[in-house]
């Protein structure tokens, strides 16, 4: 499922999609009877970072007042942003990088990289009923597969310090590191993997503080 201009959807719309986020299930509740449905999704969201679109960006001022830019990040809720696993803030490109004919990684050896790490995946959930990925992972599993050295874990609390991350993001950061691990084509999740995973977090907080 796609969202793009996250704010501008109803909030109470969006604190709907906790729960199936959460639980890859939708419970209708009526006074005699509980029903599930399997709602196993990955949501994508784009955004801007205000109502004009160029707070932060150094080469358009904003014409937001801070009130204006409150109001709107606050349609997003810390617990939906908690529930989302990858953060990206995507500055505008320059004219002078438009311009430059250097070519970039492909798309084959993306791609490459993207299957061979599900293949990892599949490989290390045989035996595992109903899991086929680590975004799946449970409290269980992320404690036997995404174990972290001393350096990993020192790190992952200064984040979770620094930040104000919470027990939530903290479980969903191991899984993006072993992810970030699975694509580099690592066993052991090191410390630049934990690191790099810490990133994916930081907008939530960034954007409320």
């Amino acid at each position: 499922m796609f969202l793009d201009e996250l704010p501008e959807f109803a909030r109470n719309v969006l604190e709907v999609m906790r729960q199936p986020l959460e639980d890859a299930k939708v419970t209708i509740s009526r006074s005699k009877m509980s029903v599930d449905y399997p709602a196993n999704f990955m949501l994508v969201c784009a955004m801007n970072p205000c109502p004009c679109g160029n707070f932060g960006n150094p080469n358009h001022e904003c014409t937001c007042t801070p009130m204006m830019i409150q109001k709107y990040m606050a349609k997003i809720s810390g617990p939906l942003m908690d529930r989302i696993d990858i953060h990206i803030e995507v500055p505008a490109v320059k004219v002078a990088e438009l311009a430059q004919k250097k070519a970039g990684e492909s798309s084959f050896a993306i791609r490459s990289r993207v299957v061979n790490a599900r293949e990892i995946q599949l490989k290390r959930f045989e035996g595992h009923s109903n899991l086929f990925s680590n975004a799946s992972m449970q409290s269980k599993e992320i404690r036997e597969f995404c174990r972290i050295d001393s350096a990993g874990e020192e790190l992952l609390k200064m984040a979770m310090a620094k930040l104000g991350l919470s027990a939530r993001a903290y479980d969903r950061i191991l899984k993006v590191s072993r992810t970030v691990a699975d694509l580099a084509g690592s066993t052991d999740i090191r410390t630049e993997h934990v690191s790099e995973a810490i990133q994916y977090r930081s907008l939530d907080r960034n954007l409320w503080m």
